[in-house]
């Protein structure tokens, strides 16, 4: 697999799934969650509307798909994060399993390029450095024989900054 590091909007990637850290009412938010909202339409919010009536709220960890409505992406892979609270060893395996279901999902959907944001480390503040570690680590933990291409998508400077260092390691 390769390892891609972009800054930029996740809603412009040209990926087949891009992936979306979601709350878990998957009824859209702030954040990235909003910005997918906005930038998918309806489509993606009926969607998640159907998902919610079958299963109910999206537990912490896990991950479920809907269209990519009017994004570049063919698939949305909406995962909810851990809300930082200082119980390190629970707040990072919950964060793993985000991107591990998202992984596993996006495999089950013959994905070949999936784009990540930065999970939880918005308003759910998630220390950045332990958050990229994380990521990376899992990632690069996978094996897959599907999937070809990771991006990592970075909003800001900071997060951008680390995962540089985290990529050159």
């Amino acid at each position: 697999m390769k390892l891609e590091l972009i800054k930029g909007d996740i809603t412009k990637i040209k990926a087949d799934a891009i992936v979306n850290a979601a709350n878990s009412s998957l009824l859209g938010g702030g954040g990235v969650d909003g910005a997918i909202h906005r930038a998918g339409g309806k489509q993606i919010l009926e969607e998640c509307k159907e998902i919610r009536n079958r299963q109910g709220k999206c537990k912490t960890g896990e991950a479920v798909v809907t269209s990519g409505g009017n994004l570049p992406s063919k698939y949305v892979i909406h995962t909810v994060g851990p809300i930082w609270n200082d119980n390190e060893e629970k707040s990072s395996k919950l964060l793993a399993n985000c991107y591990l279901n998202s992984l596993k999902l996006a495999e089950s959907l013959d994905v070949k390029t999936i784009a990540f944001p930065n999970i939880s480390t918005g308003v759910y503040r998630f220390p950045k450095e332990l958050a990229g570690k994380i990521a990376v680590e899992t990632i690069k933990n996978f094996q897959s024989e599907m999937i070809e291409k990771i991006i990592f998508v970075c909003f800001d400077d900071e997060n951008e900054e680390i995962y540089k260092k985290l990529l050159e390691e």
